[in-house]
């Protein structure tokens, strides 16, 4: 079996990324759930100091991953052009231009969906996203792909 496609990051595309990856964090849940109890605190003391304190904690997080979203996309010369996956049997190849990668199913960590994409993650850190705009009609392909080469407990996508 073999499915080859290409796909463009946007920001956009990084921005929901780093949405689903933060937040799915320790580190994501636990500053919202600080934010909520400092807005929780100032409402049983009305003290101002803790809404503000809440406010930009929780506002805060998304801004920064808008504006980091923002610069990889513009400062990365590899989103610059579309990048051409080809899925085998035997791994994931990426490629761009002279450019080339191959990455073997036994490496991949895990794949998630988001609402506009499909992550497959290399590392704890590092992933290979799939943004359904792009996909189209090897949306389905894909999944079965990644379902086919992974465990079972290493693929949560949704659709």
């Amino acid at each position: 079996m073999e499915l080859e496609f290409d796909v463009k990051v946007t920001a956009g595309v990084l921005y929901d990324y780093l949405l689903f990856h933060t937040y799915t964090s320790f580190s994501g849940m636990l500053g919202t759930l600080v934010g909520v109890f400092l807005i929780m605190a100032f409402i049983s003391t009305t003290y101002v100091i803790y809404l503000i304190a809440g406010v930009v904690i929780i506002a805060y997080l998304p801004g920064a991953l808008f504006l980091r979203a923002m610069q990889q996309a513009q400062n990365t010369p590899a989103f610059k052009q579309p990048l051409h996956y080809k899925m085998t049997d035997e791994g994931i190849c990426v490629s761009q231009g002279e450019s080339e990668e191959h990455q073997s199913w036994d490496s991949c960590v895990k794949a998630v969906s988001t609402g506009r994409s499909i992550i497959l993650y290399t590392s704890r850190t590092a992933a290979s996203i799939f943004p359904k705009k792009d996909l189209g009609d090897k949306k389905e392909a894909l999944v079965q792909m990644i379902s086919t080469h992974m465990p079972p407990k290493k693929v949560r996508i949704r659709f």
